[in-house]
């Protein structure tokens, strides 16, 4: 019987790519391991699946066969006389293969300690000019008693004779199919490779406790609301000697009764009143670290803004300082005396508003005729 185009059998385009290829390997042989599935020609195809992969992810293979075909010779291409049966490969070697599974990593490698995370409210004031704070973490420590290892003082921990130290154990079976080999997690250690037989009474043989320790601090100026600060080496502590973890400090920043941020800068609403607009004044305005004076021009409008530069937020990864953005606001007098009362109407007559109180009735005349549908 001839063969199959290879490609054909993967069910991929002739342009396909290594990774394409190799994912529908994978797909076709899970579904046509014998292991996995007990269809009569199960093994044959899958046999034929496992060929053809094996030319087309050889890129001289491949090179071949797209020139010549099946006629580039058995020897480059086909299994030979090896064939399925003699081979160990079982449904878990596949698994091996594609996901790393299988063979557990070694239970006694160095491997480096958890991140922690604490999260730190500050002052509007701290966040602008920065500060030096102390905080309190609560992590896990190694044992002062046992150094980590968990055994009572005196005693050390015994490898475990079920699976030598690896942490898993080996069941073989030979079928028709090949040698398969399933590992599985170690039942008498936990998948530890070793045994505390007298724990240590600090720590329970766990060799690690729960402490709390104080870390100062350098909070930078200009830090923002959601930064985060990373203090090397004071996560939880490695595993089998190896490195701690790291400290991720979270800022978060308390509002202020004045100022708001806007980047680099801080934002601030000055009220004013209408003589002050009208007629101009120099007025003094607040900062974060003192006060300042402001000259308000005549005629200014509520809404104004003004700046003043170098009175904001100390730029955190550059040089200089954001601006102080005053936002004036016109106040209306709400209580006025006779005397007040009358001033502003002669101010209204000087300026003509005689006229514009003319219009205003007009227009909400016009307004309630709108309404009546006149």
């Amino acid at each position: 019987m001839s063969k199959r185009d290879y490609y054909e059998v993967l069910g991929v385009q002739r342009t396909a790519t290594d990774e394409e290829i190799r994912k529908a390997y994978r797909k076709l042989a899970r579904k046509y391991h014998p292991d996995v599935n007990k269809e009569a020609d199960a093994e044959q195809k899958f046999k034929e699946v496992k060929e053809a992969y094996e030319v087309l992810s050889d890129p001289q293979k491949r090179a071949n066969y797209d020139r010549f075909g099946h006629a580039g010779g058995d020897g480059g291409f086909g299994m030979g006389d090896q064939g399925f049966g003699a081979t160990d490969f079982g449904f878990g070697d596949i698994f091996d293969m594609f996901f790393g599974g299988g063979r557990r990593s070694n239970p006694h490698a160095p491997k480096q300690g958890a991140d922690l995370e604490y999260r730190l409210q500050i002052e509007f004031k701290d966040a602008v000019f920065g500060k030096n704070v102390d905080v309190v973490i609560p992590r896990t420590e190694t044992c002062d008693t046992c150094f980590g290892s968990g055994a009572k003082p005196g005693t050390h921990p015994e490898t475990c004779s079920a699976c030598r130290g690896t942490g898993q154990t080996e069941v073989v079976q030979n079928t028709p199919f090949g040698r398969i080999v399933n590992r599985r997690v170690c039942h008498v250690c936990g998948g530890e490779g070793r045994i505390i037989r007298e724990k240590c009474h600090t720590c329970g043989g766990s060799g690690k406790v729960k402490r709390k320790k104080k870390i100062n601090v350098k909070i930078p100026a200009g830090i923002h609301e959601g930064a985060q600060l990373r203090v090397a080496g004071e996560g939880e502590p490695g595993i089998n000697g190896g490195p701690p973890g790291d400290l991720y400090i979270t800022i978060l920043v308390k509002p202020h009764d004045v100022f708001r941020r806007e980047g680099d800068d801080l934002v601030c609403e000055l009220p004013i009143t209408f003589g002050q607009a009208a007629l101009g004044d120099e007025v003094i305005v607040p900062t974060l670290d003192g006060r300042a004076r402001l000259k308000i021009p005549a005629g200014t409008q509520t809404g104004t803004e003004f700046r003043l530069p170098g009175k904001g937020v100390p730029r955190l990864r550059g040089y200089g300082e954001g601006d102080l953005r005053v936002k004036v606001r016109v106040v209306t007098p709400t209580k006025l005396t006779d005397e007040q009362k009358e001033a502003l109407r002669h101010f209204t007559r000087l300026c003509g508003e005689y006229i514009k109180q003319e219009q205003s009735t007009n227009f909400f005349d016009k307004m309630k005729q709108a309404f009546r549908g006149d």
